[in-house]
């Protein structure tokens, strides 16, 4: 399994605890520093079968101060993997990639159910 989060955020120190509870194996990755490419978005994107706006953190404040909330629907995908590949805090958190299965954000049946 692939685990992506930014280590202050608190859904994602909850996500990463149920994993560690359960004893699961993960790698680790800080997606501030280490943010996903455009292919692997891509790639998960097309896994998870969910609209690319659930890959933006609309809650985030990169988010607000680029005005994406209006600026996305005019914009090509390929502009919007940019964006997301280009700035790990835009993109929702945590991932979890765990074989062909991609879960975006934490919702903890989810992950119970893996």
């Amino acid at each position: 399994m692939l685990f992506l989060c930014y280590p202050k955020c608190t859904t994602c120190q909850k996500a990463r605890n149920l994993l560690d509870e359960r004893g699961l194996s993960y790698t680790f990755r800080d997606i501030k520093e280490d943010h996903p490419t455009p292919e692997e978005l891509r790639r998960w994107h097309v896994m998870s079968g969910l609209p690319l706006k659930k890959f933006f953190n609309t809650s985030g404040l990169q988010y607000k101060a680029l005005g994406l909330k209006d600026r996305l629907p005019t914009m090509s995908e390929e502009e919007q993997f940019a964006l997301l590949a280009g700035d790990g805090m835009l993109v929702k958190r945590p991932l979890l990639i765990c074989g062909d299965k991609v879960l975006v954000g934490f919702r903890r049946e989810e992950y119970e159910s893996l």
